[in-house]
């Protein structure tokens, strides 16, 4: 006999910067609940889902999110009154074709989201399996064995995610060389706190910004960062390169200069052409031991992609994020244009778990590392990202290594990490 949802109701909660998001709570008819929370981002790429806004600016400055919910508990909850949850995908091409906008504008994204996470994980409890396992049964993931994902921890964040620090948005660690996640996650908080250490060292302040991570003013210069890393994860016990490497993801969206098309880089007083910036990319990639590269240019700038996978695609994984918005079309395109082999999956710049599985699918078949991550501004306790990147073996999750809204994460990962282990063929 079929499982159906009985209703669908949702609700205002604070994200993790104290403005709103969305909330649903899923009921079936066998009285089993799923709840589930959306994140939002600070520094959001053009080409994402809709986050809908009630724009009051009587209320919390015109980011609350009753429209949101309002869809959710009328429109969304008629529509999917009765339907069986085994047909998961089903319920989520309902409420995108209820929405009828390319980009999920009239509902919602965050409304959408919030219902189809919700849905998911009241679906995985009533067939009393773990959210991962539910996924990788659900969408039919072939994998020979769980991989569980690598902490890829923001440590030094600057952008729009900090105030008078570098004109890049994040300089990250990348554990990779631990005999397990729970080892993983200690050596990179170690690390983290060594950082700390560090900066005190340099007379540099160590408040922490947006995603737990330092946002230290009065860094010199955008490469400064780096060395400061080297030097933490040394004095950490770790070896850099080997334990643990640099990622860097410096949103370069956000510095683009779309009038004289330059890259503006304040702390250097430059603006440097697409090719310039792939020229500092790649000095600073002999220099140091950078993993992965994100957003290293816009979002939009086709050619200058190209030019950076060919430049250094060979010895670094060029990720997408606001270039590709866990979209499938856009993945498509970098495909072809070859810009990139890894993505950045964010299960909100989509706006539907199924859509978010499709296009981590479309990155796998290419060979594409995926790493999946939150959200800089507006994050929320729910871990269900990381059941997200467990299922789908994922090479790393992007978060933050301090916040409780960030370490939820390492938690959740721990957690399944022995959940695996005492039950190796779950």
């Amino acid at each position: 006999m079929s499982v159906k949802i009985r209703s669908v109701v949702a609700r205002e909660i604070l994200a993790s910067d104290g403005s709103p998001t969305v909330e649903c709570r899923a009921t079936l008819d066998n009285g089993i609940i799923g709840t589930a929370s959306v994140p939002y981002g600070v520094s959001a790429g053009a080409h994402e889902a809709c986050m809908l806004l009630d724009g009051n600016r009587n209320r919390y400055n015109g980011k609350g999110m009753q429209k949101a919910c309002a869809n959710v508990n009328s429109q969304i909850a008629k529509k999917l009154a009765g339907q069986p949850v085994e047909n998961f995908s089903k319920i989520d091409q309902l409420m995108i074709t209820l929405d009828g906008t390319p980009n999920k504008k009239r509902l919602g994204g965050n409304a959408i989201l919030s219902v189809s996470l919700a849905v998911a994980r009241a679906a995985a409890a009533s067939k009393k399996l773990p959210l991962y396992t539910w996924i990788r049964k659900t969408f039919g993931l072939k994998y020979p064995s769980w991989s569980l994902p690598k902490p890829m921890m923001v440590v030094i964040e600057g952008g729009k995610h900090a105030d008078d620090s570098t004109d890049m948005q994040e300089f990250l660690f990348s554990v990779h060389g631990a005999p397990s996640i729970a080892e993983a996650v200690r050596w990179g908080e170690e690390s983290y706190q060594s950082l700390k250490r560090v900066l005190k060292t340099q007379g540099l302040n160590t408040n922490v910004g947006n995603e737990g991570a330092y946002a230290p003013s009065g860094l010199s210069s955008n490469e400064s960062p780096l060395a400061l890393m080297v030097e933490a994860i040394t004095k950490a016990g770790f070896r850099p390169g080997r334990d643990i490497s640099i990622s860097l993801d410096p949103a370069a969206s956000e510095f683009y200069d779309k009038h004289s098309h330059t890259y503006i880089l304040k702390r250097e007083g430059k603006g440097l052409t697409s090719a310039q910036m792939v020229g500092l990319y790649q000095e600073w990639i002999r220099k140091y031991p950078i993993l992965t590269l994100e957003d290293g240019l816009a979002e939009d700038d086709w050619d200058g992609w190209a030019h950076l996978y060919k430049a250094i695609g060979g010895s670094v994984r060029v990720i997408g994020d606001d270039l590709t918005v866990t979209n499938v079309l856009r993945v498509k395109k970098a495909i072809q244009k070859k810009a990139i082999n890894a993505v950045l999956i964010k299960l909100n710049q989509i706006g539907t778990l199924s859509e978010t599985i499709d296009t981590v699918r479309l990155g796998q078949q290419h060979g594409f590392w995926q790493v999946v991550s939150h959200r800089g501004g507006g994050e929320t306790n729910d871990p269900f990202l990381v059941d997200v990147a467990v299922a789908v073996n994922a090479e790393y999750i992007k978060v933050g290594p301090a916040r409780g809204e960030r370490v939820a994460k390492y938690n959740r990962l721990m957690a399944i990490e022995q959940e695996l282990s005492a039950r190796p063929h779950a």
